[in-house]
């Protein structure tokens, strides 16, 4: 898969400093000797070093350059717990708190990221994706000017697609986060994916279709509505962004039906974003395509944070955690 090339060609350029906080998981010490190898940058995992290092040796791995990160003895330790009551002290976050906070290696990977000691982390092997997003939400916050925390799926087609000659990728967003978004949130998905496209395939221009169960105005109902909203709001947040809609997925993917459906739109049959109206679309569309059309589907991939945090799917395979390892390495490009 070219993309997952080009994305590990890109984090070995960039050598950024990423977390792997669920040290002592079998999957997670694989990754980490295939990241090492591959050479991505100083990857870092948070633990008891004696235990982290007996837990590779029992699986037979060799975490070569791979820096271990124990809090008994780390250096930066009373400062992380000092910040912490700084930025949660008004949530009642004394020092015996963030003390006990900062055993869970999810915190102390969001203290790392937020005092700019390692540019991202990975987890959720072993961790619901709300143990995964919660520090981050809490510490790392979102980035400028973004008030929505979402995800996408990048769908790589299988070369069977009658769509892989012209588009061999598509984002899906957002497949994971936000149940019910309002047409605030749902410009605030489309234009985080536009720039997360943007990231991750500087050579292509996104091209973002806002789907329903419409196409520009064929149906009349609320759902439709605010999914026109939503258009509205980003060609307000994000002027000379090529979005489109409502439409429906046949007119956003076939230039045969935008022809009938939405002649004059310029993403009608082009568009490589589709942003679904909720969650529930979004995370059933994925999977259809994903085990229908044979597509990989890699992610979710976090974005709108100030800094990237990923959450690996807890049936995630060894290959799955480089690649979202090399993913977030990207994202922490800007």
């Amino acid at each position: 898969m070219a993309l997952i090339d080009d994305i590990h060609s890109n984090a070995k350029k960039l050598q950024k400093a990423i977390i792997l906080p669920e040290s002592l998981e079998e999957r997670n010490l694989k990754a980490a000797e295939l990241i090492d190898k591959s050479g991505f940058g100083p990857l870092m995992l948070i633990g008891d070093q004696d235990e982290t290092n007996a837990k590779a040796k029992s699986f037979g791995v060799n975490l070569g350059d791979a820096v271990l990160i124990d809090p008994a003895t780390d250096e930066n330790y009373d400062l992380y717990v000092h910040k912490l009551v700084e930025l949660r002290g008004k949530k009642g976050v004394t020092e015996d708190k963030a003390k006990e906070l900062l055993k869970d290696p999810l915190y102390y990977a969001a203290m790392m990221v937020k005092l700019e000691k390692a540019d991202g982390y990975v987890s959720g092997a072993i961790h619901a994706t709300g143990d995964v997003l919660r520090p981050a939400l809490q510490i790392i916050k979102t980035a400028p000017g973004v008030k929505t925390v979402s995800s996408f799926f990048i769908m790589i087609l299988p070369e069977s697609s009658p769509y892989h000659a012209t588009r061999e990728v598509l984002f899906f967003a957002d497949c994971a986060v936000v149940p019910q978004p309002n047409s605030d949130q749902l410009s605030d998905i489309a234009v985080s994916t536009a720039k997360s496209f943007k990231a991750l395939m500087p050579a292509q221009e996104p091209k973002v279709a806002m789907l329903s169960f419409s196409t520009m105005g064929s149906a009349k109902h609320e759902d439709p509505d605010k999914v026109i909203e939503a258009v509205k709001l980003v060609k307000e947040k994000a002027p000379g962004l090529m979005v489109d809609g409502e439409m429906q997925a046949d007119a956003a993917l076939m230039a045969s039906v935008a022809g009938k459906k939405c002649p004059d739109s310029k993403v009608g049959g082009q568009a490589n974003i589709l942003v679904f109206p909720d969650l529930e679309a979004g995370n059933i569309g994925y999977k259809l395509v994903e085990r229908l059309a044979g597509a990989a589907a890699i992610g979710p991939v976090v974005q709108g944070l100030s800094r990237p945090v990923n959450d690996l799917s807890r049936g995630c395979s060894v290959q799955d955690i480089v690649d979202t390892v090399a993913v977030t390495a990207c994202q922490a490009a800007d």
